[in-house]
């Protein structure tokens, strides 16, 4: 395994693997990686090679949230890729994605207006530019996301789409813990109390999953038990809890047509993410 700190050293050994014709398979993350990213790299190891990149990148972040506190340990992700069959690692400084000039953005409308584009409004424009950057650094045949971030999922492969991008774009399930918190980087920011009031997320997710199975379809219905759970909880604190069309992202009343029920939840200061996705027959 290679671990490559430039855009030209990825550039060089990516072209080269390309005219042996083998096919790559992209796992974009930003380090700290767990469960949850490993089951993508098992799933990248469907291609010839597997790219894995690990940047922490400024530009989704707002001001006044959590860049310099955001968990990174590059020695022991290195050990979890190598252990797992990562080809190469691409680890960049920011100097690197963004040299002295830099002045160009990726932005998407819509899509990104909703959920947590809505609290965190620089937020997709960042996300939208590095990975931009990062498929064409790249190339890959296959990119894959997570569905815990079911908005991101949602928002690249429109870019990919709006933009004739030659990648396909594969999401894969949410990993959670035995208890079913869902695994997650800012997982480590929880102090042993707040670890346990986290289990508020899944447990509304897990009883909203079975209110529809059972053929609930009213959206007012659903949420209400659901933001019921989280409320019994005294250190969750709500920022958004919607049921969303799962293609535009926009706000629905009725479980008519495919839908992601998305939770963004304070558990102190630290903000967790959650969502199921059902599709009617």
């Amino acid at each position: 395994m290679k671990v490559a700190k430039t855009i030209n050293e990825v550039k060089m050994i990516v072209n080269d693997w390309k005219k042996q014709g083998l096919s790559i398979g992209f796992v974009p993350t930003m380090g700290y990686l767990h469960e949850g990213h490993g089951s993508l790299i098992i799933k990248a190891r469907e291609n010839s090679k597997v790219v894995v990149s690990i940047f922490v990148n400024p530009m989704q972040f707002g001001p006044t949230e959590d860049l310099d506190k955001y968990p990174r340990d590059l020695e022991k992700d290195s050990k979890y890729c190598e252990e797992l069959g990562v080809d190469l690692i691409f680890n960049p400084e920011p100097g690197e994605m963004y040299p002295e000039g830099f002045c160009t953005s990726v932005d998407i409308s819509v899509l990104s207006e909703e959920l947590c584009g809505l609290s965190r409004p620089v937020h997709f424009k960042g996300v939208c530019t590095v990975v931009n950057k990062l498929l064409n650094i790249v190339n890959p045949d296959k990119a894959y996301f997570g569905e815990k971030d079911a908005q991101q999922l949602a928002i690249i492969r429109r870019m990919v789409k709006d933009l004739s991008m030659d990648v396909e774009i594969v999401g894969c399930p949410i990993i959670r813990e035995k208890d079913g918190l869902a695994k997650s980087s800012r997982n480590t920011y929880l102090n042993s109390e707040e670890r346990k009031a986290a289990l508020a997320l899944s447990k509304s997710i897990f009883a909203g999953k079975g209110m529809v199975k059972e053929g609930c379809r009213e959206v007012d219905i659903l949420l209400k038990k659901m933001k019921d759970i989280i409320d019994q909880e005294p250190l969750a604190r709500i920022d958004y809890l919607k049921a969303v069309d799962a293609m535009t992202m926009q706000q629905v009343n009725t479980i008519d047509r495919p839908v992601l029920i998305a939770m963004a939840v304070y558990i102190g200061n630290v903000r967790l993410i959650d969502n199921f996705s059902f599709i009617p027959d």
